[in-house]
């Protein structure tokens, strides 16, 4: 069963969140309609797949703040931001803030259709790789401290007698960890190991 992929309109307006409703649900995709930017700030779940249309300005939380909100999750949903014609500058923000895309009211349905689709794919991809990084996150925790001190060694190109002589055992010892940490890692070269370890790592 492929996974249920929502796109989420917040729009204090409801004549433009019916309508932006009946538009993407006449290509069978599944929508939920919020009337402010807390409501859906209440309800979100970072597990759901899809994305966020969202206007600018709205009374109470603006969609400038909701975004930023949404920036300190681990996934933040891909969003489009729809806005009039003074909020532009605003719009122009939340892109370099991260937003997929913006449009200006009035917009021409195809471009909001075709910036949807965008949109979940990039949601899909950026969950790939986040389901990626939990799988290899999930391999360093099961292995032994020593494990991980001769695996962080490994990875810096350093050869099993310096990692002997660094952590005071004997080469043999390192040798039988290297073997446990490949093991374990699911990695079947050096190459594959550190492509890993520095997936992890901060950019």
């Amino acid at each position: 069963m492929s996974e249920q992929i929502t796109v989420f309109i917040v729009d204090d307006d409801e004549e433009v969140r019916d309508s932006l409703k009946l538009l993407i649900e006449s290509v069978g995709l599944e929508t939920e309609t919020f009337d402010s930017a807390q409501s859906y700030l209440d309800s979100f779940d970072r597990s759901r797949a899809g994305c966020l249309i969202l206007d600018v300005r709205m009374k109470g939380m603006s969609g400038l703040t909701l975004q930023e909100q949404l920036s300190k999750e681990p996934i933040c949903p891909p969003i489009i931001i729809i806005t009039g014609h003074g909020d532009v500058q605003m719009a122009v923000r939340a892109v370099k803030a991260g937003a997929s895309e913006f449009l200006e009211k009035p917009f021409n349905e195809q471009e909001l259709l075709d910036s949807i689709h965008v949109a979940i794919e990039k949601d899909a991809e950026q969950r790939g790789r986040a389901s990626r990084l939990a799988e290899i996150q999930a391999k360093v925790d099961n292995l032994t401290d020593r494990e991980k001190e001769v695996m962080e060694l490994i990875v810096t190109g350093m050869q099993n007698k310096n990692i002997a002589s660094e952590l005071h055992i004997s080469q043999s010892t390192v040798e039988a960890h290297r073997s446990k940490v490949m093991d374990k890692m699911q990695a079947r070269t050096l190459s594959d190991l550190m492509r890993m370890i520095i997936s992890l790592r901060p950019m």
